[in-house]
């Protein structure tokens, strides 16, 4: 099980420009994209595949997978995400079982983030024109979180958030609006609790 960065088509370049500019790009039916998804998904699946024990190939294979790692990370299995080459983790990276991440757009962790089990991070949306919906066509807009922050079990955070340094978010927290630095946030949708 060797497996290399994934290759960029021209096709797929023109298709990921328009993802990731939060333009609508259709998401369904680009072979090309398609292609670049089913091959990380098989990354996915096979890094879920590996024994706890297999310490080396397992940080080997995450960073095929992610677009940039600190030098310090660990990711507990199972994982998904779509696209690897979107997400960047870095030092001291922690994330519990079933972290789930939806990385159309750009998603940027910093140094020292601890994320509980079953917590998702999603850049992709859909249209709310029902046509264009039924069409196959996405937004994507990306997800920047700071440095020294813990989320608790269970937390959604939706397109286009940012989170700022030194924040706890309560566990099953649905995080839809920016987060500022030093407060722990909580709460379907989550708002500031308190200052840290």
């Amino acid at each position: 099980m060797k497996h290399q960065k994934v290759e960029i088509s021209a096709e797929a370049q023109r298709e990921i420009e328009k993802m990731m500019s939060g333009e609508l790009y259709d998401a369904t039916r680009n072979d090309a994209l398609l292609d670049i998804l089913n091959e990380v998904q098989n990354m996915c699946y096979d890094y879920n595949q590996l024994r706890p024990t297999q310490a080396k190939e397992r940080t080997e294979l995450m960073r095929t997978i992610l677009g940039r790692t600190g030098k310090r990370f660990k990711i507990i299995s199972p994982f998904i995400c779509d696209y690897g080459f979107n997400i960047e983790v870095g030092e001291n990276f922690f994330s519990n079982a079933n972290m789930v991440i939806l990385d159309e757009a750009k998603v940027t962790f910093g140094d020292n983030v601890f994320i509980g089990p079953n917590c998702s991070f999603y850049t992709a949306g859909h249209p709310l024109d029902v046509e264009q919906r039924n069409a196959g066509l996405e937004y994507s807009w990306p997800i920047k979180v700071g440095n020294n922050v813990w989320f608790g079990g269970g937390v959604t955070v939706v397109p286009g958030v940012t989170i700022g340094d030194d924040v706890v978010i309560g566990a099953g927290s649905v995080v839809t609006h920016d987060i500022p630095s030093g407060v722990l946030a909580a709460g379907n949708p989550a708002k500031i609790i308190k200052n840290l």
